[in-house]
């Protein structure tokens, strides 16, 4: 996209020069990257779609992608209150909210913290509570090397920031974000007033009974469950082993959801 159809910027956010990038028009859908990532290595296939009818405002959290690092460690809470900073710097009073795995735990947080920002929410690939994944995948954490992140990912950080030094210290935040992940109460989990959307895929990091557990708590919450792993659904880019985006994806139901 270019012109009237496409732009970016940063904007300054809690010490940071926070990246965004703003697709489309119409009413704003707010996308969140996971861990480890970009808006492109995400988000980069369902953009040009969902941008069709809607404004997409792209965010690049704290030492992911364009934006730098401040002298303090990533949480979800602080990611949370950074974009909601952001929209306040581009006048965006309410939106809709897509986020990914760990942009998933983000977009819990920014109901939580900012409902009145919130419109609708879709929490894809994320969980509130660490008995969603197996105990593995936790353990992995504890002797995480830079060498065991997916190599497209690297790519994606590289055209981002050409930097090894920022590739490695993104790493090393979303390790240490991880390990000290903290379960979200039920009670927290029930007091989400937005409509919500739970997407999980059937082989995914959390399990789809959690995804089921989690819609249950949600008053006002609506549950799908696709075939594949962690985000082929949505088309990012580490899930697809031969980079094609299967036909049968996301786009539609969210499009769906979001139009009601």
């Amino acid at each position: 996209m270019t012109g009237d159809n496409f732009k970016n910027g940063y904007s300054d956010v809690n010490g940071l020069k926070m990246y965004y990038e703003i697709y489309g028009h119409g009413k704003p859908l707010v996308l969140i990257h996971g861990g480890g990532s970009t808006v492109k290595t995400t988000f980069g296939r369902i953009i040009p779609l969902l941008s069709k009818s809607r404004q997409i405002i792209a965010v690049e959290l704290q030492a992911h992608g364009h934006t730098n690092d401040r002298a303090a460690d990533a949480t979800f809470q602080q990611d949370a209150d950074d974009v909601a900073v952001l929209l306040h710097n581009l006048e965006i009073t309410k939106a809709d909210f897509l986020g990914f795995s760990n942009g998933g735990q983000t977009t819990i947080e920014i109901a939580l913290r900012h409902p009145q920002l919130v419109d609708k929410i879709i929490l894809a690939s994320s969980f509130y509570k660490r008995s969603a994944a197996v105990p593995q995948f936790w353990d992995g954490f504890d002797g995480a090397t830079l060498d065991m992140m997916p190599q497209v990912l690297k790519e994606g950080y590289l055209e981002a920031n050409n930097s090894e030094a920022g590739l490695l210290n993104m790493f090393n935040r979303d390790v240490q974000k991880m390990k000290a992940f903290k379960d979200w109460t039920d009670e927290q989990i029930k007091s989400i007033t937005a409509p919500t959307l739970v997407i999980n895929g059937n082989n995914d990091v959390g399990s789809m009974e959690h995804a089921v557990e989690m819609c249950r708590m949600i008053p006002n919450c609506e549950l799908v469950i696709f075939p594949g792993g962690h985000g082929t659904y949505i088309g990012t880019i580490e899930s697809l082993d031969d980079q094609n985006w299967p036909k049968f994806n996301a786009t539609a139901l969210i499009e769906e959801f979001l139009d009601k």
